[in-house]
């Protein structure tokens, strides 16, 4: 049975209390990591590193709020990636290892 992170994403984000609190994060998260990101690269200190820290965790915990009114805590987006990652790493190890059984009879 295949993954599909958009189906994931979406059968994750149905409540409408989380679909608002998802819709205010979101640009927090964006300029939180736009903050972070242009402080690590370019060493800017305008507006300072701690902004974007603040936006980043506030916008983290608006998404936890979301999914847990939604009963679906361990789904969140990043987890429910990791776990894509992790399924296609592991399908992509088995297949050299099945190639290099093959090639080695």
């Amino acid at each position: 049975m295949a993954f599909s992170l958009k189906k994931a994403i979406l059968s994750t984000h149905r409540h409408p209390a989380n679909k608002t609190l998802h819709f205010l994060g979101a640009p927090i998260y964006i300029t939180g990591m736009a903050l972070i990101i242009d402080n690590l690269l370019f060493g800017s200190r305008h507006p300072d590193m701690e902004y974007g820290i603040i936006m980043y965790c506030t916008a983290i915990t608006l998404f936890l709020i979301g999914h847990k009114k939604e009963g679906n805590l361990k789904a969140m987006t990043l987890i429910v990636l990791c776990k894509y990652i992790a399924r296609s790493i592991k399908i992509i190890t088995s297949s050299i290892v099945t190639n290099i059984k093959i090639q080695s009879n």
